[in-house]
């Protein structure tokens, strides 16, 4: 029996550039991610005091898994499959998976979050201030850090933060304070 046209054609192919090839996550990988995330993860936007950025803050948003050091070994399977981020050892005993950053966290998100039951409106959260940050952070106006700030607010109620102290609030008041928002 002869391979069909479209078999062969994959496997020439295949052959001639198999470097070019990148290994596709699978769809339950995907979701078992996903499920790892709703349950020993978190998606979190934050507003960071930076003395060396000229607006004074930036926002952070990062993904986060979570697991008891004799199970980090999941947290690297992880790892490859997203090949994002960075893991770090915790003096107490956890392990975590650390995603930060504009791109990374847009990339990972968009491929988990079909995927996601409880995390899906902080996905969703993420995902729209992400879109409305620019490109690169020297072009981010003291208004739209403002207004992307009181985005970022939202995660106070969607997280239950308990050790939040940047807020749109202080983000305004230092803008205000150094001249660099107009009322």
């Amino acid at each position: 029996m002869k391979p069909s046209l479209e078999i062969s054609i994959y496997r020439y192919v295949e052959r001639a550039i198999p470097r070019v090839r990148q290994k596709i996550v699978k769809k339950e990988e995907l979701s078992y991610i996903a499920g790892f995330l709703d349950g020993d993860g978190c998606v979190m936007l934050q507003l960071i005091t930076r003395k060396d950025y000229r607006l004074g803050y930036e926002i952070r948003p990062s993904i986060v898994f979570y697991q008891k050091d004799k199970n980090r070994q999941i947290l690297f399977w992880v790892k490859n499959k997203l090949k994002e981020g960075y893991i770090r050892n915790r003096k107490d005993g956890m392990t975590e998976y650390v995603i930060v950053g504009k791109k990374p966290v847009e990339k990972v998100l968009l491929k988990i979050s079909p995927f996601l039951r409880l995390k899906k409106e902080h996905a969703k959260v993420v995902l729209a201030v992400l879109k409305k940050m620019p490109e690169k952070g020297s072009q981010m106006t003291a208004k739209s850090l403002l207004k992307l700030s009181k985005e970022v607010d939202k995660f106070f109620f969607l997280n239950y933060s308990k050790k939040r102290t940047n807020t749109s609030q202080k983000v305004k008041d230092f803008l205000m304070s150094n001249n660099l928002l107009i009322p």
